[in-house]
């Protein structure tokens, strides 16, 4: 039985070359939008690789880049096959690859919908990632000297500054970490001395952020340290000023910023989709109403277009048989098992006559 029959005058079967010639210029256009949206996802996961070293999540924009390449060159093809399907002479030479088109076709768009599922799969991980990574970045904010993390300062600095953001989850958490280096400390004062002798581990603890904690919007000059002391600053309240410091963590910051942009993927992605399987009809569609056509006697007649020549379990059944065919891994008819035997018994007759 054939699935979806329409019939398709020669005006329908122009109609629908053009219609479809532009429609996979469209999709050449939102596949370069795609492999775009993958390396803009890529860059700014490799931008904070040092407080977000999670691998899994660049899978996301790794399929991007490879969906959106390859539906550049998928549907650059449809538009070559719509220009030429009016043309008797030129539209054969394109029937061998059609069947491979469809195939990847349908790899492009699962693809994608993989891209979407792990877009969601992954928010979960994000969250616990960042806040690790960005304890780590604190930690290590002070060792400007130290191979591997010479720009840990440089990270922790500028992304306090585009986030609007201090420390994991407040500012207080500089408080519990030595973000000072040693270099910089003047062992020989009264007051690093008594700081250092007065923690536990040794380290230079005070109630101090560094400069990119600061909201240039405040009107008052910041006051990022003595925090704590009430008396160190002039008309100033700690419970009620704002500090002239960003109030919002980092981690806070950062999930949100990688989850609105990863749900601003996922229409993208629909209509990536969408476009993708319109493409993948019409020209199914357009391959079997000219096919039709061209075995006419009159090619401008009447010819009809479907989906599948035949029902959907039917159709699985046939792929099926045709693999198993092609490995070789098919069913042996029995009788051409017991061909040779006969074959061999009447050579023995033969022989003993």
């Amino acid at each position: 039985m054939v699935l979806m029959k329409i019939t398709f005058p020669l005006q329908r079967r122009v109609r629908l070359a053009q219609g479809l010639w532009l429609l996979s210029w469209l999709s050449v256009l939102s596949g370069g939008f795609l492999f775009c949206l993958g390396v803009y996802l890529k860059t700014e996961l490799i931008r904070r690789a040092e407080i977000m070293d999670y691998t899994d999540i660049h899978v996301v924009p790794n399929i991007l880049m490879m969906v959106g390449l390859a539906s550049i060159g998928t549907n650059w093809f449809a538009s070559r096959v719509c220009q030429d399907s009016l043309d008797a002479t030129r539209f054969p030479r394109w029937k061998p690859f059609l069947l491979g088109w469809f195939a990847m076709a349908v790899v492009l768009c699962s693809l994608l919908l993989a891209a979407m599922v792990l877009c969601f799969a992954l928010q979960g991980h994000l969250e616990e990632t960042i806040k690790v990574g960005l304890r780590n970045g604190i930690r290590f904010y002070r060792d400007t000297d130290v191979p591997g993390r010479c720009f840990q300062k440089e990270t922790i600095d500028r992304l306090q500054m585009e986030l609007r953001c201090c420390g994991n989850n407040n500012y207080r958490d500089w408080f519990e970490v030595q973000w000072i280096s040693n270099r910089y400390l003047d062992f020989t004062s009264k007051e690093v001395k008594d700081r250092v002798r007065s923690n536990v581990d040794g380290r230079y603890l005070l109630d101090g952020v560094p400069f990119s904690c600061c909201n240039p919007a405040s009107p008052r000059p910041c006051l990022h340290t003595q925090l704590l002391d009430r008396n160190a600053h002039y008309n100033f309240e700690l419970q009620t000023e704002e500090l002239n410091l960003y109030n919002r963590g980092c981690r806070q910051a950062l999930v949100e910023y990688y989850m609105g942009l990863m749900n601003r993927i996922g229409p993208g992605v629909l209509s990536v989709i969408f476009m993708q399987a319109s493409v993948f009809v019409s020209l199914r569609y357009l391959q079997t109403a000219t096919e039709g056509a061209m075995a006419l006697e009159n090619p401008e007649d009447d010819s009809e277009g479907y989906l599948l020549e035949k029902s959907i379990p039917e159709t699985i059944e046939d792929c099926k048989s045709q693999v198993l065919t092609l490995l070789k891994l098919g069913p042996v008819d029995p009788g051409d098992a017991e061909a040779p035997a006969e074959d061999k018994g009447a050579a023995d007759a033969a022989t003993s006559g």
